[in-house]
């Protein structure tokens, strides 16, 4: 067998190669992939059939009205702290909660529920939340949560508040936790 004819094979061996690894590859890009456990679930609307029934149902799954603050304080009684645990994995894109820890893009939540507004150490807050004063008590957090530039205009936080008043309540549930004596919740 000559160069020319091992060439020839090689050639045809290197493109038939080329041509399934390049299937192969369009279709694995092309397939949709889905995740196997979503980022993020948008809220829907419930089916009228599945509509709220009471008051306390609806106060829960609809938007935090008013910006939040007594409605959500009503929900803390029954919030969940782990479901907050999940919602709270969006603020980590900003935030530390973890004792001892610098802040980030935010100050670090680490003891929050209670203490004085733009308060942690290192952190350059805003002029507005620095004139804001008081402190981090259950309705002022719900407030800010609900909508932080219109709670306080001039804020540096970016987030647009979360989207209804029982993640706020869940979320809230969980910065109580975030302590070395966890903040009761209101019954």
């Amino acid at each position: 067998m000559d160069s020319f004819e091992f060439t020839k094979i090689a050639g045809a061996v290197l493109s038939a190669l080329l041509l399934i690894f390049g299937v192969k590859t369009a279709i694995d890009m092309n397939v949709g992939h889905t995740p196997e456990k979503p980022g993020f679930v948008l809220p829907a609307a419930a089916p009228a059939a599945e509509a709220a029934t009471s008051k306390e149902d609806a106060a829960a799954t609809a938007p935090a009205a008013g910006g939040g603050g007594e409605d959500v304080i009503a929900l803390l009684a029954k919030a969940n702290p782990e479901n907050g645990k999940a919602i709270f994995k969006k603020c980590q894109a900003c935030h530390v909660s973890e004792k001892g820890k610098a802040a980030t893009v935010g100050p670090n939540l680490w003891d929050i529920v209670n203490r004085p507004k733009a308060s942690f150490p290192g952190f350059s807050y805003s002029e507005a939340m620095k004139s804001k004063g008081g402190n981090w008590s259950f309705e002022e957090l719900a407030h800010f949560l609900h909508g932080p530039k219109t709670f306080i205009p001039g804020t540096k936080m970016v987030f647009k508040g979360l989207p209804t008043a029982s993640d706020e309540a869940d979320v809230i549930a969980y910065l109580a936790t975030l302590a070395d004596t966890p903040v009761p919740l209101p019954k």
